[in-house]
Order: structure tokens, then C-alpha cells, then sequence
């Protein structure tokens, strides 16, 4: 079996790094890491230890590590695994926390199919190509998530940003052709991005991507009446490829983009 090492991180997102081991049978010396470290395996077995507690991690079940906390996770014997590893900025947890001071998680392993399966989707979409405001959105709803089961965090304040959903609809209907996250947008206002991403749900029922990705739609409508060459539109509209605004388009609409412009065509 092909050893493979994959790393993953986006210089728009740079408070989340991912990876990915396949086949590994390397062994770590105990270590630390300043992130706040999430790990589970698809393949094996391992024995994990942090600080004084230890566990058997296995498939269905997440290794939570807490910052600074001394740890090691080996495949018992010479036997490989395969693993992935989600390292988190604590700095911007806090924010996900709305909280001054980073949360530690209260367990050290979640054996917890549904959180296990969700994390094994955040991380292989995160590690694909796709919307970075999508996978942001997805990185924070696992999130609040693991720190709602893990930590003395049971619910997220969502506090009144009613002016401000205003102006972040504005925001997110400009520059279409360009991809944007919701914690630049955030900064500029001087918001916390993930209370806001909470009021803008509450107050819209949708998230920002899904707002986002509603303009993106109505502007390529626009220009594909005015016979706009398809590979162009996808392109002024922000989407990767003209295959990738097919899908969009075809899931929002139920036609294809060239079944609609042929509407419109004489």
C-alpha cells in the first residue's frame, strides 16, 4: 500500500490547516501544538494519549486536542492507518465561541457516529475545490457543533445585527466574480463574523453562501437573456468553470444555462 501525505491550506482561510495520511505506519514522539487540533481515522486503529488520559481511536470516533496539551496517536504494532488532522487558529475559535478567552473541550475523545461522518464531509469538501465562503460556513456549523457536545458552551448568543445584516446583503451582492469570506467581510465591518453569520440565518432563514450564490444566479440570468456566450457568464458570475455554473444553476432553477438562454434567443 502507497504511503500519501496531503496538506491543505487556503491563503483566504489561513486560521485552518487539514491533512491527510494515507498508509502511515509512522510513529510520533509526544508533542504540542498551539492549534486546537480535531483528528480522526477512516482506516486502523491507534493508541492516543494526551497529557495523563488514554484512549483506543478508531473509526466513528474524533480525537480532540486541546492547545499546548502534550500528546501522541500510534497504530498499534507495525500496523498502518489513515488519518485525517484539522488544526484550528484558537484565535479564531474565540470568535466561533464569542468568547475572550479560547474553551477547551471537556473530553479528549467523541464517540459520536453523526459528529465522526460530518467531519469526514467538512474535510474532504474543505479539501476540494468550492466556494471559500461555503467552506467557511461548513468549517463553523461543525464547529458549533463540537463545542456545543465538548464543551460548558450549550447555546450561541445571537445578538441583535439587524442594521448590519443590511449592509453585509450589499456586501455580498457585489464583485460577484470574485470569492470572498464571511471573516473578511466581518473585519472591514468591525463585526464578529460568526454572531453575524447567526443573525443573518435568523433574520433570512439562509446563510450568506446560499444568498451569495442566489445573486450569482440572477445576474447570470441577466446576461445569458442578453445572449452573453455561456463561458463568459460562468466567469463575470464567479463560478470556476462553465461546468461548475451548469450545476449551480440547473439546482436553483431546474434547467440548464442553455436551455434557458435558448428561451431568449430569436
Amino acid at each position: 500500500m502507497i504511503h500519501q501525505e496531503t496538506f491543505f491550506k487556503d491563503k483566504a482561510l489561513p486560521f485552518i490547516e487539514c491533512r491527510y495520511s494515507k498508509n502511515s505506519g509512522k510513529h510520533y514522539k509526544p508533542h504540542i501544538h498551539s492549534a486546537f487540533s480535531i483528528g480522526a481515522i477512516d482506516n486502523g486503529e491507534v493508541l492516543y494519549r494526551v497529557k495523563d488520559e488514554e484512549a483506543y481511536l478508531k473509526p466513528n470516533s474524533l480525537a480532540l486536542i486541546n492547545p499546548d496539551s502534550l500528546h501522541h496517536c500510534n497504530p498499534l504494532e507495525e500496523l498502518s492507518r489513515s488519518y485525517y488532522m484539522l488544526y484550528l487558529d484558537t484565535s479564531w475559535c474565540k470568535k466561533i465561541q464569542n468568547s475572550d478567552v479560547f474553551i477547551n473541550s471537556n473530553k479528549i475523545l467523541l464517540e459520536d457516529k453523526e459528529m465522526y461522518d460530518a467531519y469526514i464531509q467538512t474535510m474532504d469538501f474543505f479539501m476540494k475545490e468550492g466556494f471559500l465562503l461555503e467552506k467557511e460556513q461548513m468549517m463553523v456549523s461543525f464547529l458549533e457543533k463540537i463545542f456545543t457536545k465538548t464543551t460548558d458552551i450549550k447555546t450561541f448568543t445571537c445578538k441583535d445585527f439587524s442594521l448590519h445584516v443590511k449592509t453585509l446583503k450589499e456586501q455580498l451582492s457585489k464583485n460577484l466574480d470574485e470569492d470572498i469570506t464571511l471573516n473578511k467581510i466581518a473585519d472591514d465591518l468591525e463585526l464578529n463574523s460568526y454572531t453575524l453569520l447567526r443573525s443573518f440565518k435568523q433574520e433570512l432563514g439562509i446563510t450568506p453562501h446560499a444568498y451569495r450564490m442566489n445573486c450569482r444566479i440572477e445576474l447570470a440570468k441577466k446576461l445569458l437573456q442578453k445572449k452573453v456566450d455561456i463561458s463568459e457568464v460562468a466567469l463575470e458570475c464567479g463560478f470556476f468553470d462553465q461546468s461548475h455554473m451548469h450545476r449551480h444553476f440547473k439546482a436553483i432553477t431546474t434547467v440548464t444555462p442553455k436551455e434557458y438562454q435558448l428561451n431568449f434567443i430569436q
